[in-house]
């Protein structure tokens, strides 16, 4: 398998990042007071005050979940990420699947797309379309259908609640293909955050997605829109 490394920097300073994380650059947006980037373990790492927006390749809570489904996609797939960060999720998809990507990823803040166009988009093979958008904002008009869902839209530690409602689950589940994977991310740091995102699972996610699932990836949960992608043939 294909290590994601930033071929860019020195190798003594990829070398060191094994040992301490060090800064590279920060900045700041309306919707994120700070912004990090560092280099930890070979990898850019984009983050906030209190929360990991990106890790490349071990941006563990999908790494774990693609790992985890028996999802086979077909050439050409389309994959939509709401919450692109650093792309990590298109960088774990390169990784683990052969297949070319059509990538379309949804950033609502400006600062984030900057960054990610300077630390992450140079190092994706397939093609990147980049919506500068609110996640619902575009879901809300998008007309598309898709193989693959990642959403993962924080803001800081938090799920806007906005991303909680009936009426975008709902397009999640019409913006997806038959047969296609949706991969939502909750938080399930702490024994409130696992309540709270147990309590969404149950009362929200599954009256729209009754086949749903959840996987616990340690620290955070992921839900899936069908539980038949955790079976094995």
């Amino acid at each position: 398998m294909k290590m994601y490394i930033p071929i860019e920097e020195p190798k003594w300073k990829i070398w060191l990042s094994y040992l301490m994380e060090l800064h590279i650059t920060s900045t700041t947006s309306e919707l994120n007071k700070n912004l990090h980037v560092s280099l930890k373990n070979g990898r850019y790492q984009l983050c906030t005050d209190d929360a990991i927006y990106s890790y490349g390749d071990l941006y563990d809570n999908f790494y774990k979940s693609f790992k985890k489904v028996n999802w086979q996609p077909k050439a050409g797939s389309e994959a939509l990420i709401l919450g692109f960060g650093l792309a990590s999720v298109p960088l774990i998809m390169e990784l683990l699947y052969p297949q070319k990507f059509y990538f379309t990823g949804v950033e609502a803040d400006e600062a984030v797309m900057e960054l990610a166009s300077e630390f992450a988009l140079p190092y994706l093979r397939c093609p990147v379309e980049m919506r500068y958008a609110d996640g619902y904002a575009f879901l809300m008009q998008n007309e598309e259908k898709y193989d693959f869902i990642a959403m993962d839209i924080f803001v800081n530690d938090t799920v806007p609640e906005v991303f909680e409602g009936e009426d975008f689950l709902h397009e999640l589940k019409n913006s997806l293909n038959d047969g296609g994977l949706l991969l939502y991310n909750r938080l399930a740091a702490t024994q409130k955050d696992k309540q709270a995102s147990r309590d969404f699972f149950v009362g929200n996610f599954k009256p729209v997605f009754p086949q749903g699932e959840l996987i616990d990836v340690g620290g955070n949960y992921m839900l899936i829109n069908d539980k038949k992608f955790l079976e094995r043939d």
